[in-house]
């Protein structure tokens, strides 16, 4: 579980890691805290499994960047899972669960 904050961070992990998962988090919505609290039990019961979140206030053109570059529309909170450099899931608000992820990333 690692906070990033610039594309260029997020480039060097789609370069160096071939399946991760992504959470855009906003740091003002009762929603997104929620959805960030699912994440962290998600993060501590999966180990192995690379994981990156960005605080969407902090790091609004990264947030851009990824919105433009996969053609996702942007949400706060946000679930991406990237695999060999693509976007092969994602949710957004209640969606984002320990269930959900577990799902995903099996």
């Amino acid at each position: 579980m690692k906070k990033i904050d610039s594309v260029e961070e997020f480039t060097d992990i789609l370069k160096t890691k071939q399946k991760f998962l992504l959470i855009k988090h906003s740091t003002t919505c009762p929603i997104s805290k929620a959805a960030f609290n699912e994440y962290e039990a998600f993060v501590s019961e999966n180990k192995g499994i690379p994981t990156f979140y960005l605080f969407v206030q902090d790091a609004r053109p990264l947030s851009n960047y990824i919105a433009e570059t996969f053609n996702i529309r942007h949400e706060s909170p946000q679930a991406l899972l990237f695999d060999q450099g693509i976007v092969t899931w994602n949710v957004s608000h209640w969606k984002i669960t320990r269930k959900s992820l577990n799902e995903a990333t099996s």
